[in-house]
């Protein structure tokens, strides 16, 4: 099948740009054709708190690459528009997840006639998203023919919300990482103690993530329990200067390392490396790209049951999950983590890590799309 795949990729940094690039791979590893037209931009300046945007370590830099889309400059739209109808294919891809791609999005599928449209719906809205951002994604949505998405929740959403359409979900798997060094070198590397026992939260700090709420669970553990909270990522909305203050509190110092800032390719696998359990304690998400990480990496996750997370991490077999937004369930989560635990619930996140695989991704995206394009014919 020939298919032209629209949406981030090198030299871009973020989940967005790994899944795209991933799904590139996996599609021409089952004989498609493939044609990707990747970003030239992604986000406007002021839009996106972040230093930057690019790690050119984050993805693969693909021959079949096309450095040619930038939602932000509307000369370009018609050109760009165009050399997208030229290439001829059987269907495209492209994934959802922020509204300044909206109208973008919306300005490329409004032509007619175009090949079947598959939406991989990372978000159906912006977290935190208000009226404007809702409505600008539903006017994108719309338009396509089908959706791919990572959680069975959401799926359950999209059927509801745009009925008839055909919609398939499958969890994220791992992208790959660099080799990870072994425990003991990992946590010298970043300060901490042989006989330290280190839950981690790891990834873009933002408030929909309920770092507050590790934070306050922490404070709750006997200092006794021996644990210490590793926060790497890089801080949005004024989060920092919380988690700083936060980390002098008297009953947490000493207790908290912070390490706010982007957190490349390689630290993360140093800083799996050195975990014992990764917490992801969301007040609301969709999915994770940071939960199929640890386990691959055969780190037991602590997750709250929001959106899609509970549909990958199951209770008492690769982690553990609590309410979002419970302070005391997370406090009882982390002090029942004793050595026999870890290491039951490490195994079983290596186990469950093999059965989240690209080319298990890639078949159902796969089944989806001759789906929709026999049913269009």
């Amino acid at each position: 099948m020939r298919l032209n795949i629209l949406g981030p990729g090198y030299p871009f940094r973020g989940g967005i740009a790994r899944t795209t690039t991933e799904l590139v791979q996996a599609l021409s590893g089952l004989g498609h054709d493939v044609r990707f037209f990747s970003t030239k931009r992604q986000y406007p300046r002021w839009l996106f708190p972040g230093k930057s945007d690019v790690d050119t370590m984050a993805c693969s830099e693909l021959p079949q690459a096309r450095r040619v889309l930038d939602p932000l400059n509307l000369v370009t739209w018609f050109h760009v528009r165009q050399q997208i109808l030229s290439t001829p294919a059987d269907a495209w891809i492209l994934p959802y997840w922020a509204w300044v791609w909206a109208p973008w999005w919306r300005f490329v599928l409004r032509t007619r006639p175009r090949p079947p449209v598959v939406t991989v719906v990372h978000n159906p809205a912006d977290h935190d998203a208000g009226v404007v951002q809702r409505m600008a994604s539903r006017l994108v949505l719309k338009k396509a023919d089908g959706f791919f998405t990572h959680a069975e929740s959401l799926a359950r959403a999209l059927k509801g919300s745009f009925p008839g359409l055909p919609v398939v979900s499958h969890p994220l798997p791992p992208t790959p990482l660099p080799h990870a060094p072994e425990k003991e070198v990992a946590r010298s590397r970043i300060g901490l103690g042989k006989g330290d026992k280190v839950a981690l939260f790891l990834g873009l700090i933002r408030p929909y993530k309920g770092i507050d709420v590790l934070v306050d669970a922490f404070a709750r553990l006997p200092r006794r329990s021996g644990w210490t909270l590793l926060i790497a990522g890089e801080p949005w909305h004024g989060i920092a200067d919380e988690l700083r203050k936060a980390a002098g509190r008297a009953e947490l110092e000493g207790r908290i390392q912070l390490e706010l800032e982007w957190v490349s390719e390689d630290r993360m696998a140093t800083l799996l490396a050195a975990a014992d359990v990764v917490v992801l304690p969301y007040r609301r998400a969709t999915q994770s790209a940071i939960l199929p990480q640890a386990l691959a990496a055969g780190v037991p996750v602590i997750c709250s049951t929001a959106g899609g997370l509970s549909e990958v991490v199951e209770n008492g077999v690769n982690g553990i999950t609590v309410e979002p937004g419970s302070v005391s369930e997370l406090e009882r989560a982390i002090l029942s983590l004793d050595s026999e635990t870890r290491a039951f619930l490490a195994e079983g996140a290596s186990s469950s890590a093999s059965l989240l695989t690209w080319d298990s991704y890639a078949r159902a995206m796969d089944g989806l799309l001759h789906r929709i394009c026999t049913e269009k014919r």
